[in-house]
């Protein structure tokens, strides 16, 4: 069933934009909304429960964010004005059919920052930190291809990577941290080596802090929030008002003790966290 929400232009502006990604990663996109949004109210949704999406099969992706998208618009006390999916997976399998089932609602996906890193490249040798569903999407390949002759790009499945995120598994976070970077190669700023590394899962930026260890200096690391934000912006038919002090509804399938420390450490965040039942 195609569930159609009001239109943009008739929502009060108080309506709340809803966020979702498979766990706690998508707190990377709503903290750059955040700064680019200072005065709109987001429900954020992280599908712990079924994480990490990465590593699961398409359709199976599909499913939970087609489930999540009709909670945002159907469950919610206001139906979201605009949908970002705060992850690279869903995106790459689920954005096209989301627009399709809800083509009144403005949707903003995420994929890997490609581009902005072939600007900032000049050795034009560029590293991918990705999922491996990331990686092997049709929506990856085509960007990929589209981007042929303009950049050489060593892409690495992290397998693992955003689960140790999710879980704060620490130690086991630096080890997958090490190992994948060294799989990609030799990072500096000489000509033939890797001087970009782009994150392409919305979990990674916060492992930035051991990854920026594991690569030379002056080597840039890239990820997608601040352009999300931006695009999020633009596409809005209507903004709330600028008295208007933005408010935070956080959700989650999994542990909301997870969810909430999480907000807490990266967002400054302190708020409850409801439990969903999806």
């Amino acid at each position: 069933m195609t569930l159609a929400p009001p239109s943009s232009d008739t929502l009060p502006r108080q309506h709340p934009i809803g966020v979702f990604d498979s766990g706690v990663g998508g707190l990377s996109i709503l903290k750059a909304l955040r700064a680019e949004l200072p005065f709109e109210d987001f429900v954020y949704v992280a599908d712990s429960g079924f994480a990490p999406y990465g590593e699961r099969d398409e359709g199976f992706v599909v499913e939970r964010s087609r489930l999540i998208a009709r909670h945002l618009l159907d469950h919610n006390h206001l139906p979201i004005k605009a949908l970002v999916i705060a992850c690279n997976t869903a995106t790459a399998a689920a954005i096209h059919l989301l627009r399709q089932d809800h083509p009144a609602l403005p949707i903003i996906g995420v994929e890997p920052a490609l581009k902005p890193a072939i600007a900032l490249s000049h050795t034009k040798r560029i590293g991918v930190m990705a999922t491996r569903g990331t990686l092997n999407s049709r929506k990856f390949r085509t960007l990929l291809d589209s981007l042929a002759g303009q950049a050489s790009f060593i892409c690495q499945p992290c397998d693992g990577l955003a689960d140790a995120i999710e879980r704060r598994d620490t130690t086991k976070l630096i080890a997958l941290c090490q190992e994948y970077t060294g799989a990609i190669g030799q990072f500096s700023t000489q000509t033939n080596d890797i001087d970009t590394l782009v994150l392409g899962c919305t979990h990674y930026p916060f492992a930035i802090e051991h990854i920026r260890k594991l690569v030379a200096p002056g080597v840039q690391i890239v990820d997608n929030g601040a352009p999300v934000a931006r695009q999020t912006r633009r596409v809005l038919t209507q903004h709330a008002n600028a008295d208007h002090t933005g408010q935070i509804t956080l959700c989650t399938t999994g542990d909301p003790a997870l969810l909430a420390q999480a907000a807490a450490r990266w967002l400054d965040l302190d708020t409850s966290v409801e439990k969903l039942t999806l």
